[in-house]
């Protein structure tokens, strides 16, 4: 790695200070820092440029912030075969592996290809109404199909070509297994390891206690229908981009053939985030 572009959140707190910081350590190891136009009034040394300049030219992707950041870090890759790393600036970060106090420790890793890299699977989804395709979107965490008013709405759900079931519902969470830790969690879904080729279903509020989510293979054509509701219903990519739904429209959703790949520092242990994010105890023996 010699070439560090980095995208922060200039609305945390502490955004200026820990990239000043990024800007030192990474001159110190022998390292390029450039950024895009957004951090160029917090620092003065790095050389700012365009989003897509910085994107082409750097050789990693370093997301300074929260799981939203990085969510962002991974959309505007827009398929770029570059890796990203999350520093956690934020308050929960499940995605975000670096904590900020370990800065020092991955501006090293990088300097000296001393890391660790996982795959992570994106959702290809696309939207048709009356024939006609809408924008094609990526999705790291989810995407969630959900009425913008309190009633209920129906949804078809089909794989493969064949009907599942027509569910009551809120809505409907498609989720990849690094998103199963977001809102499908908070749906009470179940946990997959990020690195699993699955993709996972789960309804909000479904009108039926036997509702369960569904894990299925990467290889799954997920159609959604919109078969009835009142109001506005909508889908969201990641919860930052998305269309309206109207009646009898269709999201496509799939597997993309393109992956991400995210860096951990070599000490980093999944099962140890979940212990510390979800507050994990055990039983006492």
């Amino acid at each position: 790695m010699k070439t560090v572009g980095v995208l922060v959140n200039v609305q945390k707190p502490r955004a200026a200070e820990v990239l000043a910081r990024l800007d030192v350590l990474t001159r110190e190891a022998g390292l390029k820092l450039i950024c895009d136009d957004s951090a160029s009034r917090f620092i003065d040394t790095a050389e700012t440029m365009s989003t897509e300049a910085m994107l082409d030219r750097m050789d990693v992707l370093m997301a300074l912030g929260g799981d939203g950041s990085m969510l962002k870090a991974v959309r505007v890759l827009d398929g770029r075969d570059k890796p990203v790393i999350g520093v956690n600036i934020g308050s929960l970060g499940f995605l975000t592996s670096v904590a900020e106090h370990d800065l020092e420790g991955a501006v090293s890793c990088l300097a000296s290809d001393d890391y660790r890299t996982s795959e992570r699977s994106l959702i290809s989804c696309q939207a048709r109404c009356d024939g006609t395709a809408g924008e094609t979107y990526r999705a790291l965490n989810d995407v969630v199909i959900r009425s913008d008013s309190p009633r209920v709405i129906a949804l078809e759900l089909l794989v493969d070509g064949e009907l599942v079931c027509t569910y009551v519902c809120d809505g409907m969470i498609i989720s990849t297994p690094t998103g199963s830790t977001g809102h499908n969690l908070s749906a009470n879904g179940p946990i997959l390891h990020p690195e699993a080729r699955v993709l996972l279903v789960t309804l909000l509020c479904p009108h039926t206690l036997s509702s369960r989510p569904l894990v299925l293979t990467d290889q799954s054509v997920i159609a959604v229908k919109v078969v009835n509701f009142s109001g506005a219903i909508s889908f969201t990519v990641d919860g930052q981009v998305g269309e309206p739904l109207g009646q009898d429209a269709i999201l496509e959703l799939s597997m993309s053939d393109q992956r991400v790949k995210f860096i951990h520092l070599p000490d980093y242990s999944y099962f140890r985030v979940l212990r510390h994010k979800l507050g994990w105890r055990g039983s006492s023996v």
